[in-house]
């Protein structure tokens, strides 16, 4: 023994044996005896809900998408790495062999980010094919695809890459369609889907017409809300330019900016059924009192201040009808003497101007009133008021006081959400009409719809009214701030048109905005052919009936085949024949991916039907 082992070395090594004896014993007592570990769960995974317009058609719908990451250091052969993986990334490889070598001793470089899943599916398949798994990795972030791009962008809004909306629905609606888990909160929470009141069909119809406006008036923007006038429910919300949402970073602030909701202007003549309204609902004036329009209104106050209002024309002798069909300043300045100024804007205030209209959007206007303490009050203040000037509104605030018109005198609130579901269909949520107080007796209410009545078929507004159905306007033409050089600019013009239809059995609010637009800018001439164009196409999507129309008598009974679900089980069925809402389950569905090519049936379908279901695989369907 003393031959093969030295004395010194075995006891060194039966004192490392001691230790790591000692080591394993009190690692087992402090495991036996001591404090039970608790069991820390997964945290939960949060599904963000969908958004749909009011018949389920998808307008922002949950993805995934990966961010690329490599470790450089352990990439042997960057050239031959960068040749392979560039082209699916649509990168160059030259710049992605560069970014590999800069970044030599670097632990980890993102090599793209953001990478969709046909992308992450071509590099797995990659990276499993030439052994660089173990230099590369992918990060699984949630992520948003915007089926209709542009289409009401800005009410939709967008989300950004950490999961939280930045705009529109997607924000104010953050914890609906993705709700915070709490602690004890496990496996996948999912957020509840969000139905809007728009009709994506209708959107696309009207957006196609402003877009046409904005172009042929080459103006600066233009808005276009459609409203329904029994409930409040915005079927139309457009605001151009628009930003593409899949595109979003590339967008301009201007294709961002909602304009209905956080623009202030003022309204110019529009605003004058509001002030006649309030002037007849106090009983200032009567339909019966006439006024002489002579051109120019002028009124000397009691500190000697002159005050002169200029009208278009000399219209001479003209009541509250008249003067709105005409849309006169001298008559609407002279009928504003007739009421206290505490009660004229009283009635504003009635009218919901002034304040937020408290729709589902961020970031809302509330406008501007002015009142006697303000220090830019003025005795010329009220008279200038009533036509639409030294006040500011938003069109969101113009088309709920439309409200009090349509509704019998009686506002009511506009909405941007028709319901909430969860997951499974269950209703959360349904919106029903939310009154305000009354505004006006029913009978002035009637009365200015008769009098927007005229203006449409003989007054300013004659280039909006429609061949078969019943429909009141109001234009008006306001010059713009000058934020330059002060006062009113001499170039850019805001046109609007207010419209109410049919007259007497008010169904829809339609009310549009060009501004800044180039050559001719009388909103009787720019917009009112708008309003036209934009309603017909309204009364023929919603089958509003028309005056005249042919119709037929049904017992009213339908005899329908019941509908199934449709399902994906093993092996792919044939599509082919299957309208857009019968797939629409399809897209809820995160094990495989959808992609829909048209509009109306399945005609075609790829992969062919027979062949197996594999996770995240993609199913292209055809439509026609």
């Amino acid at each position: 023994m003393n031959s093969h082992f030295k004395k010194a070395g075995l006891i060194v090594n039966l004192t490392l044996l001691g230790i790591l004896a000692a080591f394993v014993i009190g690692r087992f007592v402090l495991l036996a005896f001591g404090p039970e570990k608790k069991f820390i769960p997964a945290k939960a995974i949060v599904e963000r809900g969908s958004i749909v317009d009011r018949n389920g058609k998808p307008l922002a719908v949950q993805t995934n998408f990966y961010h690329f990451v490599v470790t450089p250091k352990l990439i042997n052969k960057p050239e031959e790495f960068a040749c392979k993986v560039a082209p699916i990334l649509n990168l160059d490889s030259n710049e992605v062999q560069k970014k590999i070598e800069e970044n030599k001793i670097s632990s980890f470089i993102y090599i793209k980010k953001k990478i969709t899943q046909d992308q992450y599916e071509e590099l797995v398949k990659v990276i499993s094919e030439n052994g660089y798994s173990n230099f590369s990795r992918f990060d699984r972030i949630p992520g948003r695809i915007y089926p209709e791009n542009n289409l009401a962008s800005q009410l939709i809004g967008y989300m950004g890459n950490d999961g939280v909306g930045l705009s529109g629905i997607e924000y104010s609606e953050q914890s609906v369609l993705s709700p915070e888990p709490d602690m004890t909160s496990t496996g996948t929470i999912h957020g509840d889907n969000v139905y809007l009141t728009i009709d994506a069909g209708l959107q696309y119809k009207l957006q196609k017409i402003a877009l046409d406006a904005l172009n042929s008036t080459q103006a600066e923007s233009i808005m276009l809300i459609a409203s329904d006038a029994n409930n409040g429910e915005i079927l139309s919300y457009i605001s151009l330019p628009s930003a593409n949402l899949n595109e979003y970073g590339m967008a301009s602030l201007s294709e961002k900016t909602d304009r209905p909701s956080i623009t202030a202007y003022e309204p110019g003549s529009v605003f004058k059924i509001f002030s006649v309204a309030a002037f007849l609902n106090s009983e200032a004036i009567t339909p019966d009192d006439s006024f002489l329009c002579d051109g120019i209104y002028k009124r000397k106050t009691n500190l000697g201040e002159t005050i002169k209002i200029t009208c278009l024309e000399h219209h001479g002798w003209l009541n509250a009808r008249t003067a709105l069909k005409y849309s006169c300043n001298d008559a609407l300045a002279q009928m504003s003497e007739k009421i206290s100024t505490e009660d004229f804007l009283s009635y504003i205030h009635l009218f919901g101007f002034g304040e937020r209209t408290g729709v589902e959007l961020p970031s809302e206007t509330r406008g501007s009133v002015k009142n006697q303490n303000d220090k830019y009050w003025s005795a010329r203040s009220k008279a200038t008021m009533s036509i639409g000037q030294e006040i500011s509104v938003s069109a969101l605030q113009m088309v709920q006081a439309a409200s009090v018109l349509a509704n019998k005198g009686v506002l009511i609130k506009p909405t941007f959400i028709q319901r909430i579901t969860d997951i499974d269909g269950n209703i959360k949520y349904q919106h029903e009409a939310t009154y305000g107080n009354r505004v006006l007796r029913s009978s002035t209410a009637e009365y200015l719809l008769s009098c927007m009545e005229t203006t449409a078929k003989s007054g300013t507004g004659t280039r909006a009214s429609l061949r078969d159905i019943s429909i009141g306007v109001k234009t008006g033409t306001a010059q713009m701030a000058d934020h330059v050089h002060g006062g009113y600019s001499t170039t850019d013009f805001l046109s609007n048109c207010m419209a109410i239809f049919p007259v007497h059995n008010p169904q829809i609010i339609l009310y549009i905005v060009i501004q800044k637009a180039k050559g001719e800018t009388y909103a009787g001439r720019i917009v009112a052919p708008v309003i036209a164009a934009a309603a017909d196409e309204i009364i023929d999507h919603l089958g509003i009936n028309r005056e005249n129309a042919a119709s037929l008598e049904h017992s009213g009974k339908f005899l329908l085949n019941e509908i199934k679900p449709l399902q994906i089980s093993k092996l792919l069925p044939d599509f082919k024949g299957k309208s857009k809402r019968d797939l629409l389950p399809l897209l809820e569905r995160n094990d495989i991916k959808i992609v829909i090519d048209g509009e109306g049936w399945v005609v075609d379908q790829n992969p062919e039907p027979g062949t197996p279901v594999t996770e995240n695989m993609t199913i292209e369907l055809f439509l026609e």
